[in-house]
């Protein structure tokens, strides 16, 4: 599937979603997330994808979300057509793990996006920034609260309300980026790492990613809790017994994702 505003493709059981809009940077408009929100609707039902990459230019990955369209709304224009939540946060709620690779510049709203992945990895250049409150507005697709959970207050603070620049480098060693790589090689190296997810066992997968997910949102008793009853339930899954009997065999597992 193509679009104006997206490319999609499907290589090595990776779903690959390429943001198309280089005359604006990729700023975030109202069609754009909706297609990324049908794609991902689509292959989270698709055997054929296990993972997903979100990825834009060498210039930007995303530049924010799209000031032409939204800057006549009023506060009943926003409510009543629930801006950001209708569209936006799906990346977030995938089941399958994603990753964004990350290029050039992730500004306000794209930077959102990326933090809406499980992994982000950043190409040298790249620059990630929350500038919003510098026109007037602070960050709503969750840069807020998942910046702050990503690199802590004091950051988070700086980043938002001086509009602070991270680079890749400084992302990384705050915890906000997983691993940088040399400029252009983001996607292959995002690619690689989604592979290998979605040759693991999908269930196994699901149920990691929500154990890890859980961390942001409960204590730590409670979390740990969580983290028991989803470890029995591997148990109950037939790539739990295949994986085990692989290793004793000294081979490489088949999983069935079952």
């Amino acid at each position: 599937m193509s679009s104006p505003t997206i490319v999609t493709r499907i290589e090595d059981g990776v779903g690959i979603i390429t943001l198309n809009r280089p005359e604006a940077l990729n700023a975030l408009n109202e069609r754009l997330t909706r297609e990324i929100a049908e794609t991902v609707d689509a292959w989270e039902e698709d055997d054929a994808v296990g993972a997903i990459v979100v990825t834009g230019s060498e210039r930007a990955f995303a530049a924010g979300a799209d000031i032409k369209e939204i800057r006549d709304k009023s506060f009943m224009d926003v409510f009543q057509e629930q801006f950001i939540t209708r569209h936006w946060e799906r990346i977030a709620s995938a089941r399958k793990p994603t990753i964004a690779a990350v290029s050039g510049h992730a500004v306000g709203g794209g930077c959102e996006l990326a933090m809406m992945c499980d992994i982000i990895v950043a190409a040298e250049c790249a620059r990630f920034s929350l500038p919003e409150t510098g026109i007037g507005i602070i960050p709503g697709a969750g840069g807020t609260q998942r910046l702050t959970r990503a690199v802590g207050k004091a950051l988070a603070m700086d980043m938002i309300l001086t509009g602070r620049v991270l680079t890749a480098e400084e992302a990384c060693a705050a915890g906000l980026v997983a691993r940088v790589v040399a400029d252009g090689s983001q996607v292959d190296e995002a690619v690689r790492m989604a592979a290998r997810i979605a040759r693991s066992s999908r269930p196994i997968i699901m149920l990691a990613k929500e154990a890890v997910n859980k961390a942001f949102e409960t204590h730590l008793a409670e979390g740990v809790h969580l983290e028991r009853r989803l470890l029995y339930a591997t148990f109950a899954t037939e790539d739990r017994k295949e994986g085990m009997a692989a290793f004793e065999a000294k081979r490489k597992p088949v999983f069935r994702n079952r």
